[in-house]
């Protein structure tokens, strides 16, 4: 399934879920009963927000991020998108439950400035954003009909806490869905050391960032361990061809290894120096000109419930 990056704006937006018109706004106390000081997160995200990053993240939509889960969709619903980043994904979401209500969260919040921005300029008005860590999330039990999450479990400390958790605040009968990408099933050609270079780097960074980068092919184990008697486990690609896709991807990994929190944690670690980093960039710029480019990116895909 080749994504056309070409196709859509520049980086403003991005989402994921929200839920029901009943649920708290970010400006409303709520009430859990989780302990935030034994649940919070201890792992660090990888990619930060630089421009880079949210290049790709507003290139998401539902249908490139969550096909897997559209079906399940139904008018009404209460949607909590957890890890919503910029909210495109957020906002096609509740667009695609007309008379539901969204809520999406996210542990950063300066990106949940620009979540708001997509809606407002969308005409979205079911959607609300709120600070939020899927490992101790401020919603009563059963609060969603679904719970969804995009690249988000393999940057979290404890997976199986998390949809722990994801599993409490989903209604009886609800779903609770997880996208992740497999960076070790990556593959491309032609062959390049320095992207194999990239790749060894950057897996070695997510892990001493408490992360799991090749949490794709993990996730139906963690949803069993989680308690989930029924998992519908699959998988889906992002393919990079043609020249604007090539141009497109390659360019925000380029930029990405140089500039981006990831690229402080490269070298902050002691996994890299600058002249490395370059020269991966460098790689990424060599293989994006290559007229026989292709790149496929693996991800591994849940739906839970029970």
């Amino acid at each position: 399934m080749s994504q056309r990056p070409a196709q859509n704006s520049p980086a403003r937006n991005e989402t994921a879920d929200s839920a029901d018109p009943a649920a708290p706004s970010d400006t409303t106390d709520t009430t859990d009963t989780t302990d935030t000081a034994d649940t919070a997160d201890t792992a660090v995200y990888t990619h930060g927000h630089h421009e880079s990053v949210l290049r790709s993240h507003t290139w998401r939509t539902a249908a490139n991020s969550a096909a897997y889960l559209l079906s399940s969709l139904r008018p009404g619903m209460r949607v909590l998108d957890i890890g919503c980043g910029p909210g495109t994904i957020t906002a096609d979401l509740a667009a695609l439950v007309p008379g539901g209500h969204v809520v999406g969260v996210d542990r950063a919040p300066d990106v949940l400035d620009l979540a708001r921005a997509t809606a407002a300029e969308r005409g979205v008005d079911n959607v609300e954003f709120a600070v939020g860590d899927v490992h101790a999330l401020a919603y009563p039990d059963g609060s969603f009909d679904v719970v969804h999450a995009h690249q988000v479990l393999q940057h979290v400390g404890d997976p199986v806490r998390a949809l722990r958790e994801m599993r409490r605040v989903c209604a009886p009968g609800g779903v609770v869905a997880a996208r992740d990408s497999d960076y070790a099933a990556m593959t491309w050609h032609p062959g390049s050391p320095g992207l194999d270079d990239w790749l060894d780097l950057y897996r070695r960074v997510a892990r001493a960032n408490g992360g799991e980068p090749d949490a794709g092919r993990t996730l139906k184990s963690w949803a069993l361990a989680a308690g989930f008697t029924d998992v519908t486990a699959g998988a889906d690609t992002w393919c990079y061809s043609t020249p604007e896709e090539r141009a497109w991807w390659a360019g925000l990994w380029a930029d990405r290894t140089v500039a981006s929190s990831y690229a402080d944690r490269a070298v902050e670690g002691g996994h890299a120096d600058a002249e490395r980093l370059r020269a991966i960039a460098g790689a990424w710029r060599e293989w994006g000109r290559a007229p026989d480019g292709w790149f496929a990116v693996l991800h591994g895909e849940i739906l839970c419930r029970g």
